[in-house]
């Protein structure tokens, strides 16, 4: 379970999850399928930090670890706020595709706060060590994530500006800050710009989940940017943010902000233009017979995780590569 727990998010029945071990139940109920995005956007924040020769693993595993457990106190205080909300109520969208712990009864109301208080709580301990050995910047970065923790699934997402937060967080905080603090201090804006080429993927997950759920969030005043913009809008803005990540990248390339191995994002192209055609198109108003098999009710979002997985591998890849020849020297030496 662990591992199924960390790949997809579970539908298991109440006797199921009675028979769980105490690790499963909190990976499932924090949704650790999702932690991946933000364990890469650490990493990357931790390799620019070794390519730019100011690296320690303390400040960046505290980092890494940090930012998962903070990512799965929100995703416990998102479910709370949205059940006592009524949100999730009457098999709303989101109890569809996934256990919703405190909707669906699986957890008591004590059992829940025990959960999150140790998870929160461990969140914490990393960001205040991390305060202390690195100085007042941190706690600012700290004190910002703090408040899109607690304030993004109410009133953030609730008046359109949960996407904008997720590019924030994803972006400059999460991949910016693991830089500033694994390198003990030094803030680089080129880090920070290149950092909204990756916030960009997961902002396009949740645009496609939100654009999915559009008439749900509407009739129940979740007003999230797709549903102030309207369908057509929300999947031509998915689009334009998929070849803003490109332009970024052509950017820092040409300035030498980045080295020519990024290029490998271009392999990415064709799996863009299939997720393109997927966007273009209104949302089906059923399942598809194409569709993978307990992926319905989401779509749009389902489609735009998979081409980001293929953009971000490649991101990734090209990026370790950029690190490794300019730590080798063979970028010196061709005068680049």
């Amino acid at each position: 379970m662990w591992g199924k727990a960390l790949r997809i998010i579970p539908r298991i029945s109440r006797e199921e999850w009675n028979t769980l071990d105490i690790i499963s139940r909190w990976l499932i109920s924090t949704r650790a399928a999702v932690f991946i995005m933000t364990a890469i956007a650490a990493g990357i924040g931790g390799l620019l930090a070794f390519r730019d020769g100011s690296f320690s693993w303390p400040y960046f595993l505290a980092a890494m670890v940090g930012l998962v457990l903070a990512h799965a106190s929100n995703n416990l205080i998102n479910d709370f706020i949205d059940h006592r909300r009524g949100i999730d109520k009457d098999n709303y969208y989101r109890s569809q595709y996934g256990p919703q712990t405190l909707e669906h009864g699986l957890f008591t109301n004590r059992q829940f706060w025990s959960y999150f208080m140790v998870t929160f709580g461990l969140a914490m301990a990393a960001g205040i060590y991390l305060v202390l050995e690195t100085g007042t910047g941190t706690l600012f970065l700290l004190l910002a994530g703090l408040f899109f923790l607690i304030f993004y699934t109410w009133p953030l997402k609730y008046i359109g500006l949960g996407e904008l937060t997720v590019i924030l967080v994803w972006g400059p905080l999460m991949l910016g800050g693991t830089y500033y603090v694994t390198t003990g201090g030094i803030w680089s804006w080129s880090v920070a710009i290149l950092s909204l080429v990756y916030a960009f993927g997961p902002t396009t997950v949740l645009f496609g989940k939100h654009t999915d759920k559009l008439p749900e969030d509407r009739a129940k005043k979740v007003y999230t940017f797709p549903v102030l913009i309207g369908q057509k809008a929300a999947r031509y803005t998915t689009i334009g943010l998929w070849i803003g990540q490109y332009l970024i990248i052509g950017f820092l390339i040409i300035t030498r902000q980045l080295g020519p191995m990024m290029a490998l994002v271009l392999l990415a192209l064709p799996k863009l233009l299939w997720a393109i055609h997927i966007f273009r198109k209104p949302r089906p108003t059923k399942e598809p017979e194409d569709l993978e098999e307990d992926v319905w009710p989401l779509y749009l979002s389902a489609h735009a995780f998979q081409y980001n997985k293929r953009f971000s591998v490649l991101f990734l890849f090209g990026l370790i590569m950029d690190v490794v020849l300019s730590k080798a020297g063979v970028y010196a030496m061709i005068g680049l």
